[in-house]
């Protein structure tokens, strides 16, 4: 099983680039994790609300494959500790067949298509961030999961 995270456009900051850049380095001898930042749809930004959900929906939806475990990353959705994700990943990976496919919606979250694809919502804080800086918080507490998962000296309890 591998991880992929999915998000709509490139990281727009050179300095969260940097923090990401240097999360997904550290991740690379303990995790199989391909991080896709996948193109925008054309003229997105002149659609109403609706219709561009549904046309990012539809650019997410070309990379997640039956097999797939689609998790949502959603103000809406679960919350865990580090530790709990954790075990959660350590889980998923001894028991799902397919990949682990985390996605960042956009600036006005998912259309219901993906939420009806989804077999997770999952929720980094009750508090909203902005899409861009999920990418940092989601990186570091993928890198936090697998450095306790592998007994790692990072996370402390």
């Amino acid at each position: 099983m591998k991880i992929r995270v999915l998000h709509l456009g490139k990281t727009v900051s050179p300095l969260l680039k940097q923090l990401i850049d240097e999360y997904l380095l550290r991740l690379k001898p303990m995790a199989g994790i391909e991080w896709k930042e996948l193109p925008e749809p054309k003229n997105a930004s002149k659609f109403p609300v609706e219709i561009r959900k549904k046309k990012e929906a539809e650019v997410f939806l070309k990379h997640i494959f039956p097999g797939d475990t689609l998790i949502l990353l959603d103000e809406k959705g679960k919350l865990m500790s580090s530790l709990d994700f954790a075990g959660f990943l350590q889980k998923k990976m001894l028991h799902s067949a397919g990949d682990l496919v985390f996605v960042t919606g956009g600036a006005y979250g998912f259309d219901r298509s993906m939420y009806e694809r989804a077999s997770m919502l999952l929720s980094l804080s009750p508090m909203t961030f902005s899409h861009q800086l999920v990418r940092l918080i989601f990186a570091e507490q993928l890198y936090r999961a697998f450095s306790i998962i592998h007994n790692k000296p990072y996370h402390n309890e």
